[in-house]
């Protein structure tokens, strides 16, 4: 049975810009909330095993205190060879990271959570990895520095923001879900929450 959308209530695990306004595209009401969980990968654990891991316990750190709610829960890891590359937190870090991935493939996974924790859920967890092939432009240290002074994306796993300036340093994005770079997949997202009954059209 499908519900109206402005019943259900819908949380977003998240305390990100970026996500937040990913989600308010759809045009359904939603709460923020953050989940404060330590995102440290476990040792030996692959990227992706990361990225599902802790898209799902955000929404489940949700789900233990908000209840009779759709929860979203979404994580992002990049990999290069193997190696996660994570928020860089400062200048410095960017710049390496940076000069690392240039002329170079980055896989993002960015994954998805939806806990649905209403009695009456017709599908509690559903979870699912969205994979992004990035190129980056095989670019000057100054250019690099340059673009990391304008923007200073210092909170984005890779160092840049696609949906900004960051696209100017990008030579080619691949994937099934053009807004999962960003954060939050809106495709895959979409069709989680009507799995779970959310309409997007009063018809």
């Amino acid at each position: 049975m499908q519900i109206n959308q402005q019943t259900a209530r819908l949380i977003l695990a998240s305390s990100s810009a970026y996500r937040r306004e990913l989600l308010g595209r759809l045009q359904l009401k939603f709460e923020s909330i953050a989940p404060d969980l330590d995102e440290t990968p476990f040792d030996g654990e692959s990227p992706v095993q990361t990225a599902l891991r802790l898209a799902r316990q955000k929404a489940e750190a949700i789900a233990t205190r908000q209840r009779d709610a759709i929860i979203i829960g979404s994580d992002q890891v990049a990999t290069l060879d193997d190696l996660q590359i994570g928020k860089p937190g400062n200048h410095e870090n960017a710049l390496r990271q940076l000069q690392l991935m240039r002329g170079r493939e980055v896989i993002f996974h960015t994954a998805l959570c939806v806990l649905d924790t209403r009695q009456d859920a017709a599908v509690r967890l559903q979870l699912e990895d969205i994979a992004t092939t990035v190129r980056f432009r095989d670019l000057s240290d100054a250019e690099l520095d340059a673009y990391l002074r304008i923007e200073q994306p210092y909170d984005c796993a890779g160092s840049a923001k696609n949906e900004a300036l960051g696209v100017s340093i990008l030579e080619s994005i691949q994937s099934a879900d053009p807004t999962a770079l960003t954060g939050l997949p809106l495709i895959a997202l979409t069709t989680m929450l009507r799995n779970a009954g959310v309409r997007f059209f009063n018809l």
